[in-house]
């Protein structure tokens, strides 16, 4: 069982590489600012990738390491704590960039009054900010969890989960404030905001539709709805996959909660490892959503592919 379990972090880690590979060519591309998008959802953009690709390196990479080299600085004490506060800390950044960016759009369609004040450069820096900071802040005392296994030189080594932990009522009411912080909130507030976003394409399509029809225009469609289309797939691609991806993490989060007030069984670990699969997939979709909504973003991903080739085949000419 041991060596199965190994080989898949082996094959997580490979793909891991890969993912942080596909992530960081996303983030150079996007901070170009060629793809065709406003500053803002740029800016968004960039924060996602950087959050999912320090995801990526956190809750995977540095968790292989661990494994695969059991006796190393990552095992002392104070650094393994370190480490889970940085797995936590990415995890909530990445989550809650996502709903900064779903809000930035639902304003940018849905609330015209508000939308030039709202959606700016500025404000992305200072929302990006301000997530950063508190998702950090609120990871912290993740890393009061553990305690030292042994003691070699004064040394304190490898992290033991502390007893209080499981019996403090402090712990408890923490860990169940993370959890519905992170995801059940962000989901819930997606979900919301995807709701009525639809609701307002839907009656502003038609009055807008109704309008294009009645002035007998010819030529070519509205530009105006053509904008709007495009901005809304990115947004539902985006989101939606985020709703999909957590989709079985949050229910098995709610599952527990009512298994533990009604003395019922809780859901099955093989669910839960599902899940949190599902929700480290989600740190690599963003990409390939990028590359299949946005046709300026494929040109530039194809010129950097093409790159070092033809960095070869003027070489081999000279």
């Amino acid at each position: 069982m041991e060596g199965v379990e190994t080989t898949g972090w082996e094959e997580m880690f490979k793909t891991a590489r890969k993912v942080g590979s596909v992530n960081l060519m996303a983030i150079a591309i996007l901070s170009c600012n060629t793809c065709g998008l406003s500053k803002c959802v740029n800016h968004y953009l960039v924060a996602m990738a950087t959050a999912d690709l320090l995801v990526v390196i956190t809750d995977v990479i540095l968790r292989w390491f661990i494994i695969y080299f059991p006796v190393s600085f990552l095992d002392i004490t104070a650094v393994c704590s370190l480490a889970d506060v940085l797995m936590t800390g990415t995890t909530v950044c990445s989550v809650w960039l996502t709903v900064a960016f779903t809000c930035d759009r639902f304003v940018a369609i849905c609330w015209k009054k508000l939308r030039n004040k709202y959606c700016t450069e500025k404000t992305a820096h200072v929302i990006i900010g301000t997530v950063s900071v508190l998702g950090c802040l609120e990871s912290i005392p993740w890393f009061f969890k553990y305690r030292a296994k042994y003691t070699f030189n004064n040394l304190e080594w490898f992290c033991d989960t502390k007893p209080e932990y499981y019996t403090s009522d402090i712990w408890t009411a923490y860990v169940l404030l993370h959890r519905i912080l992170t995801p059940l909130v962000p989901f819930l507030l997606i979900v919301l905001l995807n709701i009525l976003t639809v609701r307002y394409i839907f009656m502003a399509n038609k009055a807008r539709r109704r309008l294009w029809m009645e002035t007998e225009r010819e030529g070519p469609g509205d530009p105006e709805m053509e904008r709007r289309r495009k901005s809304i797939i990115l947004l539902f691609a985006i989101s939606g996959s985020f709703i999909l991806l957590w989709m079985t993490n949050v229910t098995c989060f709610i599952h527990q909660r009512i298994a533990f007030v009604y003395g019922s069984s809780p859901p099955s670990p093989t669910i839960g490892t599902i899940g949190y699969l599902l929700q480290l997939l989600s740190t690599c979709t963003n990409t390939c959503i990028y590359t299949v909504t946005q046709s300026q973003f494929r040109e530039q991903l194809k010129t950097v592919v093409k790159y070092p080739f033809s960095l070869i085949r003027r070489a081999i000419k000279l």
